[in-house]
Formats: C-alpha cells, structure tokens, sequence
C-alpha cells in the first residue's frame, strides 16, 4: 500500500471468553484511502473495528494512529484521538431529532466553527437529513438512518471513519445512495476502513483489501486484483 500510514494494526489477538476471535490480525491504512475488510460471517471482521475502536479489549498486539498507540485506550479517548465508527445496526438515538443526533457527534468538540462547517457538510453529502433535520430520528427510514449513523461519525471530524455493514437490509436504490456517498467521502480525501457484506461493491470502492477467514488475514492485496482472484470470486462473489 502506497501514503502514509494513519492506522496499523500488529499482531491483534482478542478473545471472547475462551474463543479465540482474532488470531494476529495485521493490517494497515494509508492517508486517504478506503481499506476494506471482507470475509463471511464469523470471520472477525465486526471484532476487528470493534478493537480498533476499544469497544473490546485485545490480549495482544498492537493499534497505532499516527504512529501513536491507541490500545488499551477507553472507546470515549479514541474518537478524541480521531477514529470514529458508525456501527452494524446503526444505533442512533431514536428519540431525538435528527439535527440533535448528528450534534451527538461532536460532544467532544469545542470548536463551534468547526462543528458547524461539519454539519453543513454532512447535509450537502445527505440532502435528505437537512430536509429531515427536526424530526426524530425513529421516525427515518432504514436507509435515512444510516445516513445519520454515517453522518453522526463524520461530526466527530475524524482521522478515519470506520464503517461497520453500512448497506445491510437496505433496499438496493438507497445502498447505491450510501455507496454513493462513500465516494464522494473519498474524493475529499477521507480515510475509511470499510467491512461490507456486499464483497463486489466493496471491493469496486476501495483501493485496497485484506480478506479475513476465522480470525486470520488469509489474503491481501490492491482490491481491483482481488476482485479478479479465482478464490475470491468463488468463495465472496458467488462465481465458479
């Protein structure tokens, strides 16, 4: 991979109870690129961006931002570093306001320009939370809502955004609306590291991917020469 590094991961073991769900994962993302993370269920994709963003604890390894390390840090301290997530599920707060929800993002800000600058932007990427801004957010469709997960992340202005199944359940004309918006997040130059259950559109968006089998980074390599990896395309894209 090409850029400087804002993420590495080394070595990264985490269990859950005696379940040993991440087997020395290594990993890296560079400035400006979406990194994407494939693999089946079980695979330790979801646990992989849960480390990262300490809402599991790894036994082992290493998580560096910037060179700095991050592990063993509380979930609040790294977004106050700079890794945000919009989660598998979305969990938005149903009963506020969808400008409210997205303000949630930035508790950590003081910079008020700044916040503002952020929101202005998350409604020029999703036009429909700027009409829907004062209606609550339970009352969103399941694609507007992810939007807002999406959109909540951006508000804490991050170094990179993790996204976790951003298009699962999703009817087909709203996920090409979030793929959509994940482009235009990388055209203005955004890292994002991307676990996707759609493999072939991850795979179309990204620059590079690393495919994950039982806690273990089985292959790796520029995305565009994935796609066309016969094992791959049997075992992700359905083909063969």
């Amino acid at each position: 991979m090409s850029g400087l590094p804002v993420l590495v991961l080394e070595d990264l073991n985490v269990f859950y109870g005696g379940i040993h769900a991440l087997k020395g994962i290594s990993l890296r993302v560079a400035q400006g690129q979406i990194v994407t993370l494939i693999g089946a269920n079980g695979a330790g994709k979801s646990t992989t961006l849960r480390a990262i963003t300490g809402l599991v604890r790894a036994r082992k390894g290493s998580i560096r931002l910037d060179g700095r390390e991050i592990l063993g840090l509380k979930a609040h301290r790294i977004v106050q570093q700079g890794v945000a997530m919009a989660p598998e599920g979305r969990r938005i707060f149903p009963n506020l306001s969808v400008r409210e929800n997205l303000m949630m993002g930035a508790y950590h800000r003081s910079d008020a320009d700044g916040v503002q600058a952020d929101l202005e932007r998350v409604y020029q990427l999703f036009p429909r939370l700027h009409e829907r801004r004062d209606q609550s957010g339970g009352t969103l469709s399941g694609g507007e809502q992810q939007m807002l997960a999406v959109g909540r992340a951006l508000m804490s202005h991050p170094r990179i955004l993790c996204l976790d199944e951003p298009s699962l359940g999703l009817a087909p004309s709203l996920r090409q609306e979030v793929f959509r918006a994940l482009e235009a997040l990388h055209g203005q130059g955004r890292t994002i590291l991307l676990v996707e259950q759609n493999a072939r559109a991850a795979l179309r968006l990204a620059e590079y991917a690393y495919v994950l089998e039982t806690g273990r980074v089985v292959l790796e390599g520029p995305a565009a020469e994935l796609a066309e990896n016969e094992q791959v395309r049997r075992a992700y894209l359905g083909e063969g």
